[in-house]
Formats: C-alpha cells, structure tokens, sequence
C-alpha cells in the first residue's frame, strides 16, 4: 500500500510573523491559508503531515549574524497561523530535512513512498529536502500551490531546473 506524507517545511515565525526581519518577504495571509488547506486536504486523504522547523544554534555569533531561527526563541517556533494537526515535528540544522535521523526513522518505519513538500523557502530548504529525497531513493514532490520564495527569479529558474534533472516534480 502506497503512503505519503506532507512535510510542511520551515513554516516559523521569524519567517512569518509581523516581527520578522523586511528580507522575508512572504505573502503570510496567502501562503498560511494555503499551506493549512493542504495540510487539511492531505490528512482528509490519510496522509501524514509532519512539521519540520529551522534551527540555528543559539550561540552568541549565530544570533548576530543570523538573527532568525534560533534555537529556543519564539521565532523558531512554529507560525501561530500554522494549523498543527499532528506531533510529528522534527528539527534540522541544514538546509535537508532529511539531515534529521529521527525524521528518516519515521520515514522508514512508516513506509511512506512519496513525500510531499510544501513551506519555505522553494529554493532554500524545500530543494534541498526533494534533493536529499532523490538522493536517497525517495520519491519528493513539491506542492507547487503550498510554496513561495524570496529569491530572484534567476535563482528560481536555476533550482527548478536542478529539480527537474533530480526527476523531481511540482503538481
């Protein structure tokens, strides 16, 4: 029997929230509604969802040059807006979600074949995810309704296309 799970990818506050530092630049009305109606749709269908959040160690050169993220700040928690409809929440300190032991264990343990992703940033931890996917012999899809990003559309176009060679798909 074939079973997936939607990984809702860095949806935190620093990213999100009214406080959030002017280079993210996220539509968060629009982005959170999409992302919860996924989340909604996808558990409707007995898919898994399962949170996956940012985490930059705090440390006092992280929280200067960083400034986001940081480990046991309210801005590393997850989006208020965010529904939670699971416990399913790993933490990761790479760009890969799939970097998180615990998460693949579940991956394994559950024998999800697909892996749908949706959150931030599509060309930041989203690609890096389907392509530690790929890497990995799992099958990844980005949600293409359930992401946005803030790079230029260069950027954009060089990471899908990346995707692309990877066998990586958007639906």
């Amino acid at each position: 029997m074939k079973k997936t799970a939607l990984l809702v990818i860095d949806m935190q506050n620093d990213y999100l929230y009214e406080k959030r530092k002017k280079i993210f630049s996220y539509h968060t009305n629009a982005l959170t509604a999409a992302v919860n109606a996924l989340i909604h749709r996808y558990q409707e269908n007995g898919a898994d969802i399962i949170y996956i959040r940012h985490l930059i160690q705090n440390l006092p050169t992280n929280r200067l040059l960083f400034g986001y993220s940081i480990a046991g700040t309210e801005g590393a928690e997850l989006y208020s807006g965010l529904d939670i409809v699971s416990e399913y929440c790993f933490d990761k300190l790479l760009g890969d979600a799939l970097s998180n032991r615990q998460l693949r264990e579940l991956i394994r343990q559950n024998g999800y074949d697909t892996l749908h992703l949706c959150g931030l940033d599509e060309c930041g931890c989203v690609t890096a995810t389907a392509l530690g996917a790929a890497k990995r012999g799992l099958k990844a899809v980005i949600v293409r309704d359930g992401v946005a990003t803030v790079f230029p559309e260069k950027k954009i176009l060089k990471a899908r296309e990346k995707l692309k060679k990877a066998g990586i798909v958007y639906i």
